[in-house]
């Protein structure tokens, strides 16, 4: 099993509880020993949550039994069976395997834009939220502490790109944070606070609909958030970005969220791709291949319940989790000689934290916004969460956060040495697939 996110752990946990310890060894490949709930990042930056209330640990289980190998999956030889694995210490590792489920996930979608790389942050990883929020906080101390007005309105600026989910949230949550933190802060003038949202897309949130959307757009524009649609990012610097309109922002913190793209480990396997995301049957099968199995982010799985020719499932934590535990039931159907069955599932709908008692949401179908919007919101990343001891965490947080508000610390993760995107998701370790082939061959005729 590679990845250990929604798709990754729904599927183990379901191998472990209907496949005998005799029928089968399972092996998991994933950096850290625990399930990121990716959807409440943006309460982990604002401070919220607590990193560790959302890190929902694989190991709490007195019946787990698979083993952990704690690194990434960098390759995968079709031909061989073997999935190369570099682990935390940087050692390249060869894993062999008669089945293999690959749920990678995800990494942020960038374009080749100046600068970009260098100087964004993206919101992908619990590092990334930590980071961030200790992030903004400086920003807030070093403009208190500037004489320099030309310094001060660069860092109380904040621009965050991408009108998703992800970037809507960010924006909503961050800019909760400042505005309630400011008022700590005698010196700063409020007024030269500024948040921007960008997206290249004409609607923000286009899934949620016109009237919701707009809806959000408009408590985002209350909150003092400046929302630019049709607008993205022509070049990148240290201390400024300029948009694509020709205007350019002084700003210290540029947050990225402009939508995801399939894990590289993917591009490895040199088999067919849907805009980037492995093409398998409906039974989440690769083609061709057997004992191959792909979910998740990382995969196009047909969208059945749709009925749409070549309509795919949306990367979202609703079908991943799912899909987790279908796969599951098709590998043990096929360890078993049985016949595996199609994934299919009607989405349930959507919904969107702004923080505070401002939602959106779109469950079944039926459009809720304020407070009853908030509390379907927060009662369904609530009942996601896989333990007690996370929900727990969860809800404590939130009723202390409500009671108590903030108390605008940074931990100490940041280091004197910047980390901006590139440095969290270590998408220069992968392989390409004659890499892969070349030290898979090497290895078998070193063993020879």
């Amino acid at each position: 099993m590679v990845g250990a996110g929604f798709a990754g752990v729904e599927c183990v946990r379901r191998l472990e509880r209907k496949l005998s310890p005799d029928e089968a060894d399972v092996t998991l490949v994933t950096p850290f020993a625990y399930q990121l709930y990716l959807p409440l990042l943006p309460q982990v930056a604002s401070g919220v949550l607590t990193p560790q209330s959302i890190a929902v640990s694989l190991r709490r289980s007195k019946k787990y039994r698979t083993r952990i190998i704690p690194g990434g999956a960098i390759g995968v030889d079709l031909k061989a069976k073997v999935c190369v694995i570099r682990t935390i210490t940087d050692r390249i590792v060869d894993e062999p395997y008669d089945y293999i489920v690959l749920a990678p996930g995800s990494i942020t979608r960038t374009f080749d834009i100046p600068g970009l790389t260098d100087n964004a942050f993206g919101m992908k990883t619990l590092a990334e939220a930590a980071y961030i929020r200790d992030h903004v906080i400086s920003q807030l101390d070093l403009a208190d502490a500037s004489q320099d007005p030309a310094e001060r309105a660069s860092r109380l600026q904040f621009v965050v790109v991408g009108g998703g989910y992800a970037g809507t949230e960010t924006a909503a949550c961050l800019q909760r944070l400042t505005h309630a933190a400011v008022k700590r802060y005698p010196r700063l003038d409020p007024g030269l606070i500024k948040w921007h949202l960008i997206d290249i897309a004409p609607k923000l949130m286009p899934e949620l609909g016109d009237k919701l959307g707009r809806s959000a757009q408009e408590i985002l524009r209350k909150r003092g958030i400046e929302v630019s649609l049709g607008v993205s990012i022509d070049k990148a610097g240290p201390e400024e970005v300029t948009f694509t309109d020709g205007r350019v922002v002084p700003t210290r913190t540029l947050i990225w969220t402009a939508g995801v793209v399939a894990s590289p480990l993917i591009a490895t396997l040199g088999a067919e791709t849907v805009r980037g995301r492995l093409a398998v049957t409906a039974d989440m099968n690769l083609p061709g291949q057997d004992g191959v199995f792909a979910l998740g982010d990382a995969a196009a799985v047909p969208d059945e319940a749709k009925g749409e020719d070549g309509a795919v499932c949306p990367p979202t934590a609703q079908h991943a989790m799912r899909q987790g535990k279908h796969v599951a039931d098709n590998v043990i159907a096929t360890l078993r000689g049985q016949a595996t069955k199609p994934y299919v599932h009607k989405d349930l709908g959507l919904v969107v934290d702004l923080g505070g008692k401002d939602a959106v949401s779109k469950p079944l179908g039926i459009e809720l916004r304020g407070v009853p919007a908030q509390a379907v919101a927060r009662g369904y990343h609530w009942q996601a969460l896989r333990t007690g001891v996370a929900k727990t965490r969860v809800m404590t947080n939130w009723v202390l956060n409500a009671l108590a508000g903030d108390d605008f610390v940074r931990t100490g993760f940041q280091a004197r040495k910047p980390a901006k995107l590139k440095d969290f998701e270590y998408t220069d370790s992968y392989l390409t697939p004659e890499q892969v082939r070349a030290h898979v061959d090497g290895t078998e005729r070193q063993e020879q």
